[in-house]
């Protein structure tokens, strides 16, 4: 691809700035950490030879693990893309100088590169491995502070344990808050809560950080045993990021919301639960009226966004422990557990009301951009167990319910009604004294 063509530049120009300037501090560490060693006394064998084992076992936890990654990450969305190399890169800064552990990075994400995530944008992969070199430097800055000047600089002490623990916070913290930086100017829309991410992705970086000091001491005095603990660093991978793939897979990468398949399986676990508790389980369908127009009118892409903040819309008006789906091109569905019909037409009237008045602004042809003023939609409701007793039917009445909103004008919503039994069904009914 020329390089005028490159995705790089269709960043904003604050986005872009920043991380052109984030690559360049890189490229200076790396100069600057290159023109120390060489300097100074040079690298020893055995640092060559800690090199050697961390860069072999940090490729085969990598191929090891690359199905559960390559998902991951065509799942990732505005969000921190958390991960365990940082164990590998953490347990270099213990034991090599900064001249070898900024190699240890660049082997990481090129062999990611070829084998994990294939053809992506090139300059994300870039960035986060800049993003990489700069909390390495600043890791290593405490460390000398503290200091532990000479390698391996693995704890022997309580105060030597102390100033380890204060890298590695600066390290996650650092790295952190540059892809936090990053998203933010890259994607105006995205809220400060979908940057931060969730919470137990970073708990996933912090155990990779402790898990890197435990494989340097052993590093220190066994360094053929490295190899060993593979074992437990895959059944860590998989215990700690398998349940973040698994959420990732149920959300729709455009909108956020949970995918057709994932809500599929979601609603006869609510309508069970609801026959246990002899309750209530609200559905709503929704069908935006005018997307077909948005999409012919400014493209698939300003379509894209326009979904996306109907999405966010939807979910802000909708009650805490309801789930929201995409299950089909513009047509969303809400899932109420414990609703009555009174309740979800009140969540769908509060919904109708805010898509009828949305705002969202999409970028259309080059740089242009667009307000688009009200996204309307049309509803169909239905109540489990009143109107169905099961998930087709439950689904068919909502349906049958949004059909009818469409053809009555749109942008109005349709509650199903019971099916009333038919003659001979009641005939059948036992008839008591009274």
């Amino acid at each position: 691809m020329p390089p005028r063509q490159w995705k790089l530049w269709s960043l904003p120009p604050a986005a872009l700035g920043y991380v052109l300037a984030i690559d360049v501090i890189a490229v200076t560490i790396t100069s600057l950490a290159v023109r120390s060693t060489l300097s100074g006394p040079g690298v020893t064998s055995s640092e060559w030879a800690a090199f050697a084992v961390l860069a072999v076992a940090s490729t085969l936890h990598l191929e090891l693990v690359r199905g559960i990654e390559r998902r991951r990450e065509m799942a990732a969305n505005t969000s921190p893309h958390s991960n365990l190399k940082c164990l590998w890169i953490f347990a270099s800064l213990l034991l090599l100088p900064l001249s070898l552990v900024i190699p240890l990075i660049v082997l990481a994400y090129l062999y990611s590169w070829f084998r994990v995530y294939g053809r992506t944008v090139a300059h994300r992969k870039i960035f986060s491995t800049s993003t990489y070199v700069l909390a390495s430097a600043a890791a290593a800055a405490v460390l000398r502070a503290g200091g532990l000047v000479a390698e391996p600089r693995v704890p022997v002490s309580f105060l030597s344990l102390l100033v380890v623990i204060a890298a590695g916070a600066t390290w996650w913290l650092v790295n952190y808050a540059l892809v936090i930086g990053a998203i933010l100017l890259a994607s105006p829309e995205a809220t400060a809560r979908e940057a931060l991410g969730e919470l137990s992705d970073q708990l996933v970086v912090c155990a990779g950080l402790g898990l890197g000091v435990a494989i340097a001491a052993v590093q220190t005095s066994y360094p053929w045993v490295v190899p060993v603990l593979m074992v437990t660093v895959l059944a860590l991978h998989r215990d700690l990021l398998l349940p973040q793939y698994q959420r990732a897979a149920g959300t729709d990468v455009k909108t956020g919301l949970a995918t057709p398949s994932y809500w599929a399986s979601a609603v006869p676990v609510e309508l069970a639960r609801a026959e246990t508790l002899h309750s209530q389980v609200g559905l709503l369908l929704l069908d935006l009226d005018k997307f077909k127009e948005i999409n012919d009118t400014y493209g698939h892409p300003a379509g894209d966004q326009a979904l996306k903040a109907v999405g966010e819309s939807v979910r802000a008006e909708v009650r805490k422990g309801d789930l929201v789906a995409r299950v089909g091109g513009d047509e969303l569905a809400v899932l109420l557990p414990g609703a009555s019909e009174s309740e979800v037409l009140e969540v769908a009237e509060r919904i109708r009301e805010r898509l009828a008045t949305l705002t969202v602004a999409v970028s259309t042809t080059g740089t242009s951009k667009t307000v688009i003023n009200g996204v309307p939609a049309s509803f169909g409701a239905a109540i489990y167990p009143e109107v169905a007793g099961t998930m087709d039917q439950l689904v068919l009445a909502a349906d049958n319910a949004l059909l009818t909103a469409k053809r009555e004008g749109r942008n109005a919503i349709v509650s199903a009604r019971p099916v009333p039994p038919a003659v001979g069904e009641l005939s059948d009914q036992p008839v008591g004294d009274n």
